[in-house]
C-alpha cells in the first residue's frame, strides 16, 4: 500500500483595511516565487479598498501571485477549518478592528476565523499591525493576542540598514516576517555587528 503524497507547505496571508497594503502584496511577491510553498490568500473588504486606493490592485493581479485567492465572507473555504493543513499565516497589514476581533475571537469573516484556527491548532500568527498612536485598548488587544499565542510583528523601519528607497523599508519588514515562518530569503541584508564607535 503506497503512502499519500506528502502536502504542500501552505502559508495563508491575510490583508485588512489599515495603510500599508504594500506589505501583503510584497510579502505575496516573494512568496510566489518559491516554488515548495503553497500560498493561499484572502482580503477584507476595507483590505480591498486600501488595495485600490495604495496601488491601484485588483483581485485579478493577486490571483497571479497565489495557489487561492478567497473570498473572505467564504466561511466555508479550506482555512476555516484545523483539518486544513497550514503551517502559518501573516495578517500584513493588520488593522485594529481586525486585531481586536482576533483577540476577542470574533470569526465573523474568513480572516478572522482563519486567524482563530492558527491559534486553536497552535500554528505561527504574525499580526503585522499598523496604527499610531496607540491607545490603551490597542495595547491591551497586543497584550492579549500575544498571551494566546500570536506573533504582534508591527512593520518598523531598520534605519541601520541604510535603506535607500521605500523599496528597501518595506523589504527589511517583509524579510522578519519571513524570519517568523522559516522561510529562507535573501530579501534584505542581516546585522553582521559594527566596529566599536571611537570616542
Amino acid at each position: 500500500m503506497s503512502s499519500p503524497p506528502p502536502e504542500p507547505r501552505r502559508l495563508l496571508v491575510a490583508i485588512t483595511g489599515a495603510s500599508g497594503a504594500v506589505y501583503g502584496l510584497r510579502l505575496l511577491q516573494v512568496l510566489s516565487a518559491m516554488p515548495d510553498v503553497q500560498i493561499h490568500a484572502v482580503v477584507s473588504d476595507a483590505g480591498w479598498l486600501t488595495l485600490r486606493h495604495e496601488l491601484d490592485v485588483n483581485a485579478d493581479m493577486l490571483r497571479t501571485l497565489v495557489h487561492t485567492l478567497h473570498d473572505a465572507d467564504q466561511l466555508g473555504a479550506g482555512p476555516a477549518s484545523g483539518s486544513f493543513r497550514c503551517s502559518g499565516m501573516v495578517v500584513a497589514p493588520c488593522s485594529m478592528r481586525t486585531l481586536a476581533a482576533i483577540t476577542h475571537g470574533l470569526s465573523d469573516n474568513l480572516v478572522t476565523r482563519a486567524a482563530d484556527v492558527m491559534l486553536k491548532e497552535r500554528r505561527r500568527l504574525v499580526l503585522m499591525t499598523r496604527e499610531t498612536p496607540l491607545h490603551l485598548g490597542h495595547l491591551r488587544n497586543m497584550t492579549a493576542v500575544t498571551e494566546m499565542g500570536a506573533i504582534v510583528c508591527p512593520p518598523m523601519p531598520a534605519f541601520y540598514l541604510r535603506p535607500q528607497t521605500l523599496d528597501d523599508l518595506v523589504d527589511a519588514s517583509v524579510a522578519r516576517v519571513l524570519d517568523l515562518l522559516d522561510v529562507p530569503h535573501t530579501l534584505s541584508q542581516r546585522w553582521q555587528g559594527m566596529d566599536k564607535v571611537p570616542a
